[in-house]
């Protein structure tokens, strides 16, 4: 019962945050200045660092002892390691998509403690959905819950993808879209990877695959994912390492077979 009674407290505090930050980030719009951090295509504003200052406050305040560490601060903020706790934030993820005015972003949050992701919420303040897991309890939306879609060949599938900031001919995430892509239903390029990764939990994808996002980026997606019923790896086959960033997710192991072989036929 004890733990229950954590894991409900760290999900509504973890809620609450999203939720918030989703509202900074609305108030936020039509009035930012952009600027790049590594690339042309890798862009902050106001909006991402006062979302993430909202959720670094509501955290803080709820678990002053917690490790805090978010994409517009990745070396985080260690009051004393906070016996392993390390909550993840992606203040704005799809920062790009944001600035052009493409209402499809998120605000993203995880809890994770020696490597086991505990609780997430994604929210999506454009669509007012907030999808939220806790590990062994299962996925939802909006409070309803979730589950992956029963497709199992890639002829079937709705896939997602994305792109890394530095793009090249020999970028794994390419050459297996390039095998990939003819073989599917229909691909979606949406510019967030915490949306792509709850919209499998959902059932709306089937298939999602980077070699290119950060830890902040798919933190919560993907326990959204298995907690949903779904398969996320490594790209050959084992266990996923979060802060890899590497990785490949399918609504049913046999989807998920699916795509590791050709991912094991591009390499990288």
């Amino acid at each position: 019962m004890q733990k229950t009674d954590e894991y409900s407290r760290y999900l509504e505090v973890c809620e609450m945050a999203v939720r918030a930050a989703g509202r900074v980030v609305l108030d936020w719009v039509d009035r930012f200045e952009p600027r790049q951090k590594r690339a042309p295509n890798d862009l902050v504003t106001q909006a991402d660092l006062a979302a993430q200052e909202t959720i670094t406050r509501i955290v803080r305040e709820a678990f002053p002892d917690h490790l805090v560490v978010g994409e517009e601060s990745p070396a985080g903020d260690d009051p004393g390691a906070g016996e392993g706790f390390r909550w993840i934030i992606d203040p704005l993820d799809g920062t790009t998509n944001f600035v052009h005015g493409v209402p499809h972003y998120a605000v993203s949050l995880a809890l994770e403690r020696q490597g086991e992701v505990l609780v997430g919420a994604v929210f999506d303040p454009n669509a007012d959905e907030c999808y939220t897991a806790v590990r062994g309890r299962g996925a939802a939306r909006n409070g309803q819950p979730i589950a992956a879609s029963e497709v199992r060949t890639l002829s079937e599938a709705l896939a997602a993808f994305g792109f890394p900031h530095h793009l090249t001919p020999q970028s794994p995430d390419l050459r297996l879209f390039l095998e990939i892509g003819p073989r599917c239903q229909s691909v979606r390029r949406t510019g967030s990877a915490a949306l792509n990764l709850s919209y499998l939990a959902a059932g709306r994808f089937d298939l999602y695959w980077s070699y290119s996002t950060h830890v902040w980026d798919i933190a919560a997606g993907v326990l959204l994912v298995t907690e949903a019923g779904g398969v996320v790896t490594a790209p050959d086959g084992g266990p996923l390492h979060l802060d890899s960033g590497r990785f490949l997710a399918a609504a049913t192991p046999e989807l998920h077979a699916q795509l590791l072989e050709f991912a094991g036929q591009v390499g990288g």
